[in-house]
């Protein structure tokens, strides 16, 4: 490899990608295409950083299987950073192949962290912990270090483990500090912001009041009967009821849960359950049938009593009732969660995200971009959606219906 390969590569690997430009902008060559993709990339030009990357994985040809092999892997990078969660994620598994059976090890670790990334953002913790399971950062770059950290953080904010996120981010901005790259300590300095912030409202016996990850931690193991409107279903104990499919029992148990200790009203729970002003007869009879499949399934964690005016939920072993409800309620809040990370995202990769189809997502995004919630640029299927994030809330802990109950 000649100097000025070198001295680009080891520009981009300091985050000075106007530096690695300057050294190979007007070369063809593989390598400096490579290296010219990923500068586009650290720059932001997201699709000019895939057309060279697919030009320099042509360009060095079916012999040089590891160095297309990390050309794969950074095109699934910047597809990752662009949000493009249909990129094909077989390639990648397979590119991390090669580079493990050729002894590119620090390579095969960065795609291997691309992928429980990729993972994480669809909801699919358990899958993003196994593919981490044996990895060592130990022999990593600075910046991969931190890296890693910060998924690892991000799954413990998913999982509500407080303290592992936390001392995961201790060990990303020691990382981070070593790397000395500007963008990578901003983002590590956000992440940690983010666990400070407020991830949920919690109400209870009439009262309600914000708060942040230890404290839900600490609510879920003190054995107190959560009514979670996070990830629509009821926990005490380690028992879990999920109603994410459910949505006129979750409303119920909702209502039933703000209530206590007291009942909540028949007609008060028809009209918010059901949508009416006014409640007859066939409408108590319906309430009266949703309310006995509801204390069929909540059975291991309470029971629903009825009084004289409405219904009254009664906790196992006396226990308190609380809801643990998202700090920002509105209709399409799951859909804000994901656009509030700051990136643009397509509405292909938002229909993968909430396991919806494009067309429901594309009706939520043009009801919010006519109030003026979202905001879109380009054209077509080149079209992104973005928001601001909602300042003081940790807007991406929000934990959409469509992920698992853990």
């Amino acid at each position: 490899m000649d100097s000025l390969i070198t001295a680009a590569a080891r520009a981009l690997a300091a985050g000075d990608p106007l530096g690695a430009l300057q050294r190979v902008a007007l070369r063809e060559d593989a390598p400096a295409l490579a290296l010219r993709g990923i500068a586009m990339a650290q720059l932001g030009e997201h699709a000019r950083a895939r057309t060279l990357l697919r030009s320099a994985a042509r360009a060095f040809g079916p012999r040089e299987v590891v160095a297309r092999a990390r050309c794969v892997v950074a095109e699934a990078e910047v597809a990752l950073a662009s949000r493009d969660l249909g990129w094909a994620a077989k390639a990648l598994a397979t590119a991390r192949t090669t580079l493990e059976a050729h002894g590119d090890r620090i390579n095969a670790a960065h795609a291997r962290y691309l992928e429980a990334r990729h993972l994480l953002l669809a909801g699919k913790l358990d899958r993003a912990e196994s593919l981490l399971a044996d990895v060592d950062p130990t022999p990593l770059p600075n910046a991969s270090q931190a890296a890693y950290e910060l998924l690892l953080a991000g799954m413990a904010m998913r999982r509500i483990r407080a303290k592992a996120a936390r001392d995961a981010l201790a060990r990303a901005v020691d990382a981070a500090r070593r790397a000395n790259i500007p963008a990578l300590a901003a983002e590590v300095e956000s992440a940690v912001d983010m666990l400070s912030a407020p991830v949920g409202r919690l109400i209870a016996r009439g009262r309600e009041r914000l708060v942040v990850l230890e404290e839900v931690e600490a609510l879920f193991g003190s054995g107190a009967l959560v009514v979670d409107a996070c990830r629509h279903g009821m926990r005490s104990d380690g028992k879990v009821v999920s109603l994410a499919t459910r949505p006129v029992l979750f409303a119920l148990a909702r209502l039933l849960g703000e209530a206590w200790p007291g009942d909540a009203p028949r007609d008060a729970l028809v009209a918010r359950v059901f949508r009416l002003r006014l409640a007859d007869d066939s409408h108590r009879a319906r309430l009266r049938v949703e309310i006995a499949r509801l204390r069929a399934v909540l059975r291991p964690l309470a029971e629903i009593t009825a009084t004289e005016r409405g219904f009254l939920l009664v906790p196992n072993d006396g226990r308190e009732v609380v809801v643990l409800a998202q700090p920002v309620e509105e209709r399409h809040a799951a859909l804000l969660a994901f656009l509030a990370d700051g990136e643009s995202w397509s509405t292909s990769a938002l229909a993968l995200g909430l396991r919806a189809s494009q067309r429901t997502v594309q009706r939520a995004l043009e009801s919010l971009a006519a109030a003026g919630k979202v905001q879109s640029f380009g054209r077509g299927r080149a079209r992104r959606w973005l928001v601001p994030p909602v300042p003081g809330f940790a807007t991406s802990l929000l934990l959409p219906p469509p992920l698992p109950l853990d």
